[in-house]
């Protein structure tokens, strides 16, 4: 898998940021710790050891997967992007066709989501429905409880 790996420059930070944490401080205290519980004797039994060995393994894991993240990262500038139409970075406020609510979404990569935060995914149902609708346009989406309705009221780039 070479493809490019679209993502704001914010994710971008954060997933340099937790690399960074891991490589300086995480990998250090784990090969420490596990220094420590090599001495408590017979690693046969010893729990902190293995607890620490799974978390190395995670950590070393976690490095190869952000690093290879960040070599394929693909940084949008959604400052420097204008328009009607959505496109990845568009923050979108949109309207329930059933309750008439408004909800406010940014599509962003898949590492940065969290729809609690209004960080809707690019490759999920909703943000792949959207992509090149307008102010105006409607989409339907497909979800457990059946179909949703929302209507486009705004876009904006920032």
């Amino acid at each position: 898998m070479n493809d490019k790996v679209p993502m704001t420059k914010s994710g971008y930070d954060r997933l340099e940021e937790e690399l960074k944490k891991l490589k300086n401080v995480e990998r250090h205290a784990v090969v420490k710790a596990i220094a420590e519980a090599r001495e408590h004797g017979d690693l046969s039994e010893n729990a902190e050891y293995t607890a620490a060995r799974e978390r190395q393994s995670f950590i070393e894991g976690r490095i190869q997967e952000l690093e290879d993240k960040i070599g394929r990262a693909e940084i949008i500038d959604v400052s420097s992007m204008s328009g009607n139409a959505i496109k990845f970075g568009a923050t979108v406020t949109l309207i329930d066709d059933d309750t008439e609510e408004e909800v406010t979404y940014q599509i962003v990569g898949d590492d940065e989501s969290n729809v609690k935060l209004g960080l809707l995914s690019i490759s999920s149902p909703l943000a792949r429905a959207l992509i090149n609708k307008t102010i105006g346009d409607t989409v339907e989406v497909a979800t457990p409880k059946g179909g949703k309705g929302y209507e486009v009221k705004k876009v904006a780039y920032k």
